[in-house]
């Protein structure tokens, strides 16, 4: 098996690691990885998360990941399997993937009740 290059967490910077995670399929795909826990194939991920996209998009969306220093690829044959470069992403911004594990995308987190009069 060979890991496919990804940049050095030092050089990596939170622009580019944001404007990764603005594409919501990526966002979900990371918050998938993170939750998977474990080397995956980039599709079975995706099934995991319900979305539908194709193997070209996915490829891009991978490539962007990687690129932005958030997931790690090896080869296994004619596979492609990816991780979360987690500790590394810790280490450079602590506490961002705690916050995407939190984050809500629908909005609707659980909201303190509100004050009646």
């Amino acid at each position: 098996m060979t890991e496919v290059i990804e940049p050095a967490i030092e050089t990596v910077t939170i622009d580019v690691v944001l404007s990764a995670l603005a594409d919501p399929v990526r966002l979900t795909f990371v918050r998938a990885l993170d939750a998977a826990g474990d080397w995956r194939c980039g599709s079975d991920v995706l099934k995991d998360t319900g979305a539908t996209i194709g193997k070209s998009t996915l490829s891009h969306h991978i490539k962007v990941l990687r690129d932005a220093g958030l997931i790690r690829t090896r080869v296994d044959g004619i596979r492609r399997l990816v991780t979360l470069r987690y500790d590394d992403v810790e280490q450079r911004f602590p506490g961002l993937l705690t916050m995407l594990r939190e984050y809500d995308p629908a909005g609707v987190a659980a909201q303190p009740p509100a004050a009646t009069a």
